[in-house]
C-alpha cells in the first residue's frame, strides 16, 4: 500500500515542495525514514505513533518506510509529523480523498492528536501559489501568517481528526482571511517618537539626512549624551513599508519562528540592537543548518550596533559584504543559501575609553595612545561603509528642562519620503534605490556639484586631508540633502552641510 502526501521543506526564506511518500508493506514491524531527514525528522515516528493511537486510529504493525523527496535535500524540523500521519491513514485507506493532491500539508503532532504550530507557515503559503496548489493545510496558530499570502486557501487546524475529516469531505472548515490592509493600520505605529528627545537638533538634521538617502551613519559622543534614544527613534522616520517589503521581512521572521501569533505581518520597520558579545555567526547567520543572522533581521530596517569598538574585529569585519551587496551567502558542503541584508545600519560609539574625551564638563583621563588604540579597534574599510559620521554632545539643562515638544517622527517622515520619491525616480528602471547606493558612475552624472561647490570641496580636501572615499561619500549624502531641501543641483551649502558629518576623516580630530 502506497501513498503520496505533499509537504513542503524550508531552503533559506523560501519553501520547496516535498513528496512525502509512505509505502507500507508486509514483514517486521520497522518505521524507516529516508530522504536526508534531520533528528527531529526521524524522531517524528514516536509522536505519530502515539499521536495515532491517542486520536483513535490504528497504527499499522508492519514494515513502513517513508521518503521524503527530493531525498538530495536536507529536511529539518517538526513539520513533517503532520504530512507522515495522514500518509500513513492514506496508505491504510481511512482517508480516500483525491484532494490530497490539492494540499501542502506541514504540522507538528503532540502525543494527544493535536497539532502545534511550526516555523515557515508564510514561505510555504507563497510556494503553493507559485506551484498552482489549491491551498495548504496548517497549525491553526499559522493561519493568518498563510492567509497573508491572497490566491492560495489556508486551511487552520488544531487536532489530527480535523484533518482526516476535511480530505474525507466530511467536515467543511473555511479558510482563514486576514485584512491586510487593517494589518498595516495596526501593526506600522511605533511606540517612540523624536517629539520626545530634547535638544540634539544638529544630530537630529544628521538622522534625517542618512534616513533620507538609506546612509549608514555613526553617533560619536560621552556616556548619556542620547545617542542610544535617537538610535531607536530612527525607524519612525523611514519610509513606510510596502507590501513586498513587508512581505520579504515576514517571510524571515516566519523561518526563525520569530513571528507572533497576533502579528501575522511585519508592517513597521525591524529594529534589531545585538549585545557586543554576539558572535560572527549570530550577526551574519550560518550553523550546520544555515539560519538567518542580525543582518538578515535587519532587512529592509535597522541595524543598531551601540558601543562599536567592543565588538570583536572579527565580528564587524564580516558586516563588510553584506553592507555592500545587500544580501548574505552561507556556503556549506551540501547547500549554499542566500539571505536578504539590505539595512540601514546606525552604530554609537564614546570618543574615547573612559567616554570623555573632548567634553568640556568633565575631565578625559586617556592618553592620546589610548585613544587612537581605542578608535583603531574600528577598521578603515568598515567606516569606509559609513556615510556619516555625527557628534553627540552632552545635552544641557536648560534643553533637558525646556517642556516644549521637538518636532514629531511623522513630520520627519514626510520629508524624508518626499526625498525618497525623488530617489526612486532619479533611479528608475535601475537596480539602485537610493543615494547611498550609488556607483561611481551615477555618482559622476548626478552628483555634480556647482562651481562654488566645487572651490569648497578643493579647499576643504587640501586642509582637511579626505581621501578619495570620503570624497564620495561628501558627494552622495550632499545631493541627499540636496534632495530633502528639493534642489535639482549641488550647491556649496549642500556640500558645507555633507563635509560636517565627516567627524572621523578630520585631520584635528
Amino acid at each position: 500500500m502506497l501513498a503520496k502526501v505533499l509537504s513542503s521543506a524550508l531552503l533559506g526564506i523560501d519553501a520547496i515542495p516535498v513528496d512525502v511518500e509512505v509505502d507500507i508493506a508486509q514483514g517486521l514491524p520497522q518505521f524507516a525514514t529516508v530522504g536526508l531527514p534531520d533528528g527531529a525528522v526521524k524522531e517524528s515516528k514516536d509522536r505519530v505513533k502515539s499521536a495515532l493511537k491517542n486520536a483513535g486510529y490504528d497504527f499499522p504493525q508492519r514494515k513502513i518506510t517513508v521518503n521524503l523527496a527530493p531525498a538530495d535535500l536536507k529536511k529539518e524540523g517538526t513539520a513533517f509529523d503532520l504530512p507522515i500521519a495522514i500518509g500513513i491513514l492514506a496508505a491504510t485507506g481511512v482517508i480516500k480523498s483525491p484532494r490530497l493532491n490539492d494540499y501542502l500539508i506541514l504540522g507538528e503532532l503532540s502525543l494527544d492528536g493535536s497539532i502545534k504550530p511550526v516555523r515557515g507557515c508564510l514561505p510555504v503559503a507563497v510556494a503553493a501559489r507559485r506551484a498552482g496548489f489549491a491551498g495548504i493545510i496548517v497549525p491553526r496558530d499559522n493561519a493568518p501568517e498563510g492567509a497573508v499570502v491572497e490566491g492560495v486557501e489556508v486551511i487552520g487546524v488544531g487536532e489530527l481528526a480535523e484533518v482526516v475529516e476535511f480530505l474525507n469531505g466530511t467536515r467543511a472548515i473555511p479558510p482563514c482571511t486576514v485584512n491586510v490592509e487593517e494589518l498595516f493600520r495596526q501593526n506600522s505605529d511605533y511606540s517612540e517618537d523624536f517629539a520626545e528627545v530634547k535638544g540634539q537638533e544638529h544630530a537630529k538634521r544628521a538622522l534625517e539626512v542618512a534616513a533620507a538617502g538609506a546612509h549608514n551613519i555613526l553617533l560619536l559622543g560621552p556616556p548619556g549624551s542620547g545617542k542610544t534614544m535617537l538610535a531607536r527613534r530612527i525607524p519612525s522616520i523611514l519610509p513606510r513599508m510596502s507590501f513586498d517589503e513587508a512581505l520579504e521581512t515576514t517571510k524571515i521572521y516566519s523561518v526563525m519562528g520569530l513571528l507572533e501569533r497576533e502579528r501575522a505581518l511585519i508592517a513597521n520597520r525591524p529594529y534589531r540592537a545585538p549585545h557586543h558579545t554576539i558572535s560572527d555567526i549570530g550577526l551574519i547567520g550560518g550553523g550546520n543548518t544555515p539560519r538567518p543572522g542580525e543582518v538578515s533581521l535587519s532587512h529592509n530596517g535597522v541595524l543598531f550596533l551601540d558601543e562599536l569598538p567592543e565588538f570583536k574585529k572579527h565580528v564587524l569585519e564580516v558586516l563588510r559584504q553584506p553592507l555592500e551587496d545587500g544580501r548574505v551567502t552561507i556556503s556549506r558542503a551540501l547547500m549554499s543559501i542566500t539571505y536578504p541584508s539590505r539595512l540601514m545600519l546606525v552604530s554609537a560609539m564614546n570618543p574615547c575609553h573612559c567616554g570623555y574625551s573632548g567634553d568640556p564638563q568633565h575631565q578625559c583621563s586617556c592618553t592620546p595612545i589610548m585613544i587612537q588604540r581605542y578608535r583603531s579597534r574600528i577598521s578603515g574599510p568598515l567606516l569606509d561603509r559609513i556615510d556619516i559620521h555625527i557628534e553627540v554632545p552632552a545635552v544641557k539643562y536648560s534643553e533637558l528642562a525646556d517642556r516644549r515638544e521637538g518636532e514629531s517622527s511623522t513630520v520627519i517622515r514626510e520629508r524624508v519620503e518626499q526625498s525618497r520619491e525623488i530617489q526612486r525616480e532619479r533611479f528608475r528602471g535601475t537596480k539602485v534605490h537610493c543615494n547611498a547606493h550609488m556607483p561611481p558612475r551615477f555618482i559622476r552624472k548626478f552628483c555634480e556639484p556647482d562651481s562654488a561647490g566645487h572651490r569648497m570641496m578643493e579647499l576643504v580636501t587640501e586642509r582637511l586631508g579626505l581621501s578619495a572615499r570620503s570624497y564620495t561619500r561628501i558627494l552622495k549624502v550632499a545631493r541627499t540633502i540636496a534632495d530633502l531641501a528639493g534642489s535639482d543641483g549641488i550647491r556649496e551649502n549642500h556640500i558645507s552641510e555633507a563635509i560636517q558629518y565627516r567627524s572621523l576623516d578630520r585631520k584635528s580630530y
